[in-house]
């Protein structure tokens, strides 16, 4: 029986995309909290799973109502000022895609907050979509191998020369704890690869997780139908 927790924090200081950010229900269905809850599966198999905690967190100036796309509106449990989830207190990183128009590097506090996630020691940062605008607004996609929405590969290589863009037939990479992925539903495969990489669920829990959200492997590369889950980076 598993007693851990995987702490994951969803990162979205100006707004996001709503599917972008609807992908952490991919991590979320893999939760003892989750499975246990579908009368179907036996008791074994849920135990397996790890408790699963998400937090949703944005600028002190956004206040607790951060708004999606198409209207959306979700509740923010946390500021990134707060203990509960400063550098170190969480596994996980979620940064779901803003508008890219924005003033991104506005908020220092913000940047500095995600560049204290990525060099804490056992964090992963997950980047969907227009979330790499922001990643490398806050240096830390520089020097890193990034996906990013295809549609976009032009204005992120002139606004971000140090990053290694791979988004033209990468569907998402991983370049060490830094994982991309390209735009919106391509969030849904960053999430099942990393899923299956990370070690942080089990594997049979993870690929019930992909059955029950009807997460198909798309695999890595555009254009390429199912195949083995390769991976891009150390």
């Amino acid at each position: 029986m598993s007693n851990k927790t995987i702490r994951i924090g969803v990162f979205i200081p100006y707004g996001a995309q709503t599917l972008d950010t609807a992908c952490v229900d991919v991590l979320g269905v893999m939760s003892r909290e989750y499975l246990s809850a579908i009368p179907q599966l036996p008791a074994h198999v849920s135990a397996l799973a790890p408790h699963v905690s998400v937090s949703y967190i944005t600028t002190p100036t956004q206040g607790v109502d951060i708004p999606l796309t198409s209207g959306m509106t979700i509740r923010a449990t946390h500021s990134y000022g707060d203990a509960a989830v400063a550098p170190g207190e969480l596994d996980v990183v979620l940064v779901p895609g803003p508008d890219p128009s924005l003033p991104l590097d506005d908020d220092e506090g913000a940047l500095a907050w995600l560049r204290g996630q990525a060099g804490a020691e056992g964090v992963d940062v997950l980047s969907v979509c227009t979330g790499l605008f922001l990643c490398g607004a806050a240096g830390i996609a520089d020097g890193r191998r990034a996906s990013g929405p295809r549609g976009l590969q032009w204005m992120l290589k002139e606004r971000f020369p140090g990053v290694e863009l791979v988004g033209d037939e990468y569907r998402w990479v991983r370049d060490g704890n830094f994982w991309s992925s390209g735009g919106v539903t391509n969030g849904n495969d960053l999430m099942a690869a990393y899923a299956r990489a990370s070690q942080r669920w089990p594997q049979p829990v993870v690929e019930i997780g992909l059955q029950l959200t009807e997460v198909e492997d798309r695999g890595q590369f555009y254009g390429k139908g199912k195949g083995p889950q390769g991976e891009l980076g150390a």
